[in-house]
């Protein structure tokens, strides 16, 4: 799969992953201000571009990283398995993706809500599943 950012500086290959998932988490929508919509991409990326990355380390555990060209969203890292999460909407038109998932559902706000029938996992149940020990 090829994604890329506003301004093609930076860009990311990817194998085949169709499960796109929603994180409703404060820090997510704060940084895109709303929840991230994302596909979990393996640690299997190729990035073109990373002179005009930047990254932030966001927490002990991960990372967030835009373009510094034209501010786009890339990815948001796993530290410790080097594991992507790639924002659904910079792959390429016509990508085939099946929305299957939301984590920290338990603090997403009350003004939106999606129709998709999606497994659901609260901020206790994602951190007992990936945080390290």
């Amino acid at each position: 799969m090829k994604a890329h950012c506003l301004c093609n500086a930076v860009r990311i290959e990817t194998g085949e992953y169709r499960e796109a998932g929603a994180c409703h988490c404060g820090m997510c929508r704060r940084w895109g201000g709303g929840p991230l919509l994302a596909v979990h991409c393996g640690s299997a990326v190729t990035i073109t571009g990373e002179e005009h990355l930047r990254a932030y380390r966001s927490s002990d555990w991960a990372e967030r990283a835009f373009c510094s060209q034209c501010g786009s969203h890339l990815y948001y890292r796993f530290l410790p398995t080097g594991e992507y999460i790639i924002p659904a909407g910079l792959f390429e038109a016509g990508t085939a993706l099946d929305f299957r998932s939301e984590i920290f559902i338990d603090h997403k706000p009350a003004y939106y809500d999606f129709a998709n029938n999606t497994e659901k996992l609260t901020e206790a149940e994602v951190l007992a599943q990936y945080a390290p020990q």
